[in-house]
């Protein structure tokens, strides 16, 4: 099979494990769509595990499920064994088996050399046993406790059926890449309750749309890729470039980066809105029209015309952001007290572990923290002018900013080694690294009058 596929990767530039990962990726579409005939709940919990199951082994191998049964029971017996603890216990384990995972496969190196591996399935799966014994101990508090909305939304009453968590881990629509969800979703969406009770609408348009725009984000992916390759970094060429062209060179390697999430998540989308599981229930427009929030993964307009750093993490790889908002920083925060920046720099850090274990991921992720602070800054400037003109200049500054500071922090996303991504910081006098840290003192200095906007404050 190896052999007779060849050919096809050369013409596309990509491995053969690769191409084969690509296939069983796109296969998860039409298996979504299947899932929808079905007849019972029991059957289409036994569908979504032993398809995510299959499409893993096409893809992977053998040695993939072996992978995930790991997580998948240890999460389980810390739900039947110690229910009050289950949630910090399976967190423990299911990160630390996650960690040991990274450092044995380095998939990283792989990634970048053109190979591919369970890793990433393994990373979404880590989320999902966590938040499902999380929120089974989350069941046993009472609304009075204090309960955040999320919690009291997704807490679980009783523990799951191995077949329902079998399904729930391995349901192949978001088995490869996400998005990541809710036990309490999927247990409706199979069920057929809740939102899902009566009939839902066609998912045939929001698919397509879905699919165009991963063709026209692989497209755009092929053709940058090629005019700003990676690999010019630690050619001499790129040294003997002068300041700005550098700074352009970083700014261009990060936009091209991100195009090949657009693509991937484009594809889970679709997979997820076809199944019927990304459908949210209805707008409150006239007339209303549905939504299918559950699957979007990436908001790509509000990525590249972000207007502040503080708004990155609701528009990238959203339903991961929003595990970490739920299952992380808020958790971190004590009763009484307002979150800060030991908060926030806690859950980068979580994220960090979490995509592996390489310098440029932690460095990334804390030039992330640092990042979203000094926006920060410069959007309570914002808010407190009064002058128009100058209001226009302070969120034209705050958008130049975040697009700035974070093509420079993502080199170290990409490039991984610490060598290399300091040399790439350097080569451009670490900018994104002292403008952050300028306006984050800066705001200690100029602390400007208390703006009469609250709702705009809360949203930022």
């Amino acid at each position: 099979m190896g052999l007779e596929m060849e050919p096809m990767a050369a013409a596309i530039g990509v491995s053969v494990p690769v191409l084969r990962f690509l296939l069983c990726f796109a296969a998860t579409i039409p298996t979504g769509l299947l899932w929808r005939v079905v007849p019972s709940a029991t059957g289409r919990h036994l569908y979504a595990g032993l398809s995510g199951a299959a499409l893993s082994y096409l893809s992977f191998g053998a040695t993939s499920n072996l992978l995930f049964v790991g997580p998948m029971a240890f999460g389980y017996l810390a739900m039947l064994l110690c229910r009050r603890r289950a949630g910090l216990v399976t967190f423990l384990g299911a990160f630390g088996f996650l960690i040991a995972c990274h450092v044995y496969y380095m998939s990283g190196d792989a990634w970048k050399e053109g190979g591919i591996d369970a890793t990433g399935a393994l990373m979404v799966l880590t989320l999902k046993v966590i938040s499902c014994a999380m929120n089974y101990s989350d069941g046993l508090l009472k609304e009075e406790e204090g309960l955040r909305d999320a919690q009291k939304k997704y807490r679980l009453t009783k523990v799951p059926s191995l077949v329902e968590y079998f399904g729930y881990c391995l349901c192949c629509g978001s088995h490869f890449a996400g998005p990541v969800y809710e036990m309490k979703d999927y247990l409706e969406w199979t069920e057929r309750k809740g939102i899902w009770a009566s009939s839902t609408p066609s998912p045939l348009l929001p698919t397509l749309r879905a699919l165009v725009q991963a063709g026209i984000c692989m497209g755009l992916y092929l053709y940058l890729s090629a005019m700003f390759p990676l690999s010019r970094f630690s050619e001499p060429l790129y040294y003997e470039w002068g300041f700005w062209h550098r700074l352009f060179f970083q700014y261009m390697s990060g936009f091209t980066a991100r195009w090949k999430y657009y693509f991937i998540w484009s594809v889970s989308e679709a997979a997820v809105i076809i199944s019927g599981l990304g459908f949210t229930g209805w707008s409150d427009s006239s007339p209303p029209k549905a939504k299918w929030d559950r699957a979007k993964n990436v908001d790509i307009l509000g990525v590249e015309l972000a207007g502040s750093a503080a708004q990155l993490p609701l528009n990238w790889n959203i339903q991961v952001s929003t595990w970490l908002r739920y299952y992380v920083y808020e958790r971190l925060i004590q009763k009484g007290r307002k979150p800060g920046f030991l908060q926030l720099l806690g859950t980068q850090t979580v994220s960090a572990i979490w995509h592996g274990l390489y310098p440029g991921y932690t460095i990334f992720f804390v030039q992330s923290a640092l990042m979203i602070n000094g926006s920060k800054v410069i959007y309570r400037w914002q808010q407190a002018v009064s002058n128009s003109g100058l209001h226009t200049i302070l969120t034209l500054l705050n958008c130049a900013y975040t697009m700035m500071v974070l093509n420079y922090s993502c080199i170290g996303f990409q490039v991984l080694s610490l060598e290399e991504t300091l040399a790439s910081f350097k080569s451009v006098y670490y900018v994104g690294t002292i403008v952050p840290i300028l306006c984050v003192l800066l705001g200690y200095v100029i602390k400007p009058a208390r703006s009469a906007k609250p709702k705009a404050r809360k949203a930022e």
